[in-house]
Order: C-alpha cells, then structure tokens, then sequence
C-alpha cells in the first residue's frame, strides 16, 4: 500500500509540473501564472477539487504518442468564490501550447455537463493556440462538443471566459458563446487567423496586439467586456464580479448587506441637468449617487461609449443598469450601443436581475453609414430585449426621450413596470425645433415666427406632463429622491410574476 500512496504522489507532481519547469519559467517570463497557480488565486483557499488530473491524450501519430502530459493541458474541477460554488478550468500553456485535444476538450464538457445538473457557473481560463494539428479532426470534433454544451448552458447557467493567453481559431468560438469575456492586456489576444494567415490572405500588414489585443476588443469590436493589466488583477476582479451574478436561472442573486440607507437623499442631483437642452451632462454621476456605496461595476466602458451598462445594488440586492450617456454622441442610439445594451439586457432577463434604465435620449443615430450598416435591425434587437425582458423594469427619464428611442428604452409600452420622470423631462416625437421646421414648414422664411412656434410647442410637449396626463409615466419625481423611488419600487416588484406566450423561441432580429 505504502509504495502505492508513494507512485499516487509521484503521479500527481508530475501531473503538476505541467510541461515541465523549463516551459513554467518561460510562463512566468511572459508574466503570466501557469494553470494552477491562477485557479488558487481565483478560489478560495482550499477548495478546489480537481478532475481528470491523471487524464492523457490518445494521440499516436507525429511522434505524439512517446509525449503523454498527464492532464493534458487543461486542469478541471471545481470550488467556490467568497463560499458559492463555480466550476473551472485552466488551459496550461505549457502543455503543447495548451492546444484542444480530443481528451482535453472531453474533461471541459464533463464539468459543464456536471455545472448545468447542479446550477453552478462555469468560468474558463483561456490559454490556448487553438486545435491540437497532430490530431486532426478528432480535435475539431473536441471543441463542437464544448461549443453544444456552451449553447446548453447558455441562460441556464453563467458563463464566463477570461482570455489570458493568445486564443486563436476554434479557441475564440466558446468564448464567445459565453454571457462575457474579460481580457489581460498585453498578453492575451482573440483571433480567428492570426497575423501571418492575415498578411498572406488579404496583404494587410497588422501586429497581434492591433487585430486581436485587449484594447481592440473593448474598444473597438466589441468582443470583451474588460480588459485587465494582468493575471492577479483580472483574477482578483474576476471574484468581485462573480459576487453579482445567481449561480443559475432558478436563483436570484445574492443580497450583500448595506450601511447605505434606502431612503437616503441627494440634492446634488437637483442640479445635475444643465438649463441649456443641449449641455451634456455625466450620467454616471447619476448612477454612482444612486446605487449603493457608490460601488458601480461597469461593463464595456471603452466601446458604444453613448450607452452605459453594469451591475450595482440597490439595498444588497443585484441590479442590472442601462444608461444613455449625453457626454458622447449627445446620447443617440446607434448600432453598436443597441447591441451592447440589447445582450446585457436579455443576459440580466435570464438570471433574474432586475434592470433599472436611465433615459436622455434624442433618438437613432441618422446617417448613411448607419443606414447602410443595418441600424434598423440592429435598433430592434434593443427594442426586442427589452420588450421580451419578465423581470422587473424600472425607468427614469431624466431628459430627452425623442421619438422611437423613447419607446425603446423601457418605456410604459413595452411592460415597463414603473416608470418615472424628473421634472427636466421631455417626451415628444422630436426636439421642439426639428419638430417646428416640420409642422410650420411654410414660414420657414420668417425666423420670428418660427421662434414663436418653437416656443409655443416647447412649452406644451418638452415637458414630463403630457406622457403623465396619459400614463404613460407614474410620476414626476424630484432628481434628489431618485434612489429612494427606485428602492421602494424594487421592494414592490419583488414578486412580480409574468410569462410569455408559449413558443421553442422567439426570433430576435440577428
């Protein structure tokens, strides 16, 4: 027996040193954690039971069969964050470059199979070239299983990627399946080909960083959500973001107690509108003053800039946020805002996570590259979401609600639950002078007469009191007691039950 215990642990180191310490020193170079050491940070101390450590390739060809890694280049189990249970795993580089084995891909699909029966998230750290090219189309077959279970398991459970490592082909399609994706700056990249197939394709001459680096995909794609300025602090973040999120779609989130009193007050945000309509203003400041503890945990901050999401709380309770920001494009809905605001609401729709909407919106952006882009359908993926959304809806408009963008975002008319103005509201079709030009168009010759009319119908639709009169909002409420409206709303609407018609699924306009 003893000898047996002895060849147990002998097993287990080497399943440990991965490939080996040359390839750890060459990680740990690059500044980045091996496999392991990224799982110890993410969890908590002691928790994590490990899968599959003895599980090896069945690869014989080019020479792969004298080089078996036990593990195989991914480590699998589970644990828990600050005590609520996820499953992991850990694509370890210095394994064949952490490419996707058949073995690899089959220890990944029996944690997310065992995540879904259980109801517990499942986080991927990835660290992988792609598919594993010795074994050919048994390595492709490996990833369209995970890519099934990511499909199973989306809205059912939450899934999260953090990219920390160069992840190319195949190795960049799961990830994107997954409800977000964080990346590690410098040293993690997303592309379906990579520099060289890129050059020799199309002659565009582009580095890694600039096709495929953290900046270009929180800034400029759209692809993740945050980017971090390395291993510890995106795996620290990582635990502070679980903490918002259901471990599946039959809980609610947790509720984290507060000092932050639910009634109180802030009369800094009596003035936070400018008298002018067309001074911009920061929304966030708005978000910040409202939530509790001022704690607001933004999600693609540096893409679609004229629209803010994220999660806070509202007395310990998770909360989803979606806001116009006046600061960029005066806050105009246009394609890339509507989709980043119509995923993060259909993700918040799943999980039971209340959404609370802040509008100042002058409409859809107008213009031939819009047009041309799709702003018709890619506008209705929001107006979709939003409509579709069963959990509870809470609106504040704070501005400008102009034309279909008002009914867009959360209005009355698509189930909104409560919805609230501040007196600086203007709800109309159209700001008073487009709408002026339109109805007078005949006296466009005669600025005075004009200016009487623009006068006229400002003071009869720029107002909260015409949408009041029909119901369309419940209240006009003082800017200063925002946050106190909203607790008391969410108080209400904590058992709000609603269901949709019947159907396998409804067909978002894609």
């Amino acid at each position: 027996m003893h000898e047996i215990i002895e060849q147990l642990d002998q097993k287990r180191e080497l399943a440990r040193l991965g490939g080996g310490q040359k390839r750890i020193d060459a990680q740990h170079k690059k500044g980045k954690l091996t496999a392991r050491e990224r799982i110890e940070l993410l969890l908590d101390d002691g928790t994590f039971e490990e899968w599959d450590m003895f599980k090896e390739h069945r690869c014989s060809d080019f020479g792969m069969g004298e080089t078996k890694i036990p593990s195989d280049g991914v480590v699998t189990g589970y644990g828990t964050i600050n005590g609520r249970m996820v499953f992991v795993f850990s694509q370890d580089f210095t394994v064949f470059g952490g490419a996707l084995s058949e073995a690899h891909a089959e220890k990944i699909c029996k944690i997310m199979d065992k995540a879904i029966q259980v109801g517990a998230p499942v986080i991927g750290l990835n660290d992988s070239g792609g598919a594993r090219i010795q074994e050919g189309v048994a390595a492709l077959g490996g990833y369209a299983d995970v890519f099934q279970r990511n499909v199973m398991a989306s809205g059912v459970i939450p899934q999260i990627s953090l990219i920390m490592g160069p992840c190319a082909g195949g190795a960049v399609y799961s990830p994107a399946m997954t409800d977000f994706i964080f990346m590690v700056k410098d040293t993690s990249y997303m592309f379906v080909t990579g520099p060289e197939v890129v050059k020799t394709v199309t002659h565009e001459e582009v580095t890694a960083e600039e096709l495929g680096g953290a900046v270009t995909h929180t800034s400029k794609s759209g692809v993740a959500d945050l980017a971090f300025e390395n291993d510890v602090d995106a795996l620290l973040m990582l635990r502070r973001f679980v903490n918002y999120l259901p471990l599946n779609n039959k809980e609610k989130a947790p509720i984290r107690p507060t000092p932050d009193p639910a009634d109180r007050l802030d009369y800094s945000l009596d003035t936070l509108v400018p008298d002018n309509t067309n001074k911009p203003y920061d929304i966030k400041e708005l978000i910040i003053k409202t939530v509790d503890d001022c704690d607001f945990f933004e999600l693609q901050p540096d893409h679609a800039r004229n629209i803010i999401i994220g999660f806070a709380r509202m007395e310990g309770q998770t909360i989803g946020i979606v806001a116009n920001q006046p600061m960029v494009l005066a806050g105009c809905l246009d394609i890339k805002s509507s989709i980043k605001a119509a995923r993060f609401v259909r993700f918040c729709d799943a999980y039971n996570i209340p959404i609370i909407t802040f509008v100042d919106v002058p409409g859809f952006m107008p213009g031939t590259a819009q047009e041309y882009g799709g702003i018709i359908k890619h506008g209705a993926k929001l107006l979709y979401a939003y409509a579709e959304c069963t959990v509870p809806k809470i609106t504040v408009i704070t501005r400008k609600a102009y034309g279909g963008a008002y009914d867009v975002m959360a209005s009355k008319h698509l189930r909104g639950d409560v919805n609230f103005a501040w007196p600086s509201a203007e709800i109309a079709v159209m700001g008073p002078k487009g709408a002026v030009e339109i109805i007078f168009r005949e006296d466009k010759g005669d600025p005075a007469k004009l200016a009487a009319k623009e006068a006229e119908y400002k003071a009869k639709f720029a107002n909260p009191f015409v949408a009041g009169a029909r119901g369309f909002i419940d209240d006009v409420i003082q800017p200063h007691e925002t946050r106190k409206r909203i607790c008391r709303s969410l108080v209400m609407l904590r058992n709000k039950k609603i269901d949709n018609p019947w159907r396998k699924h409804g067909n978002i306009p894609l």
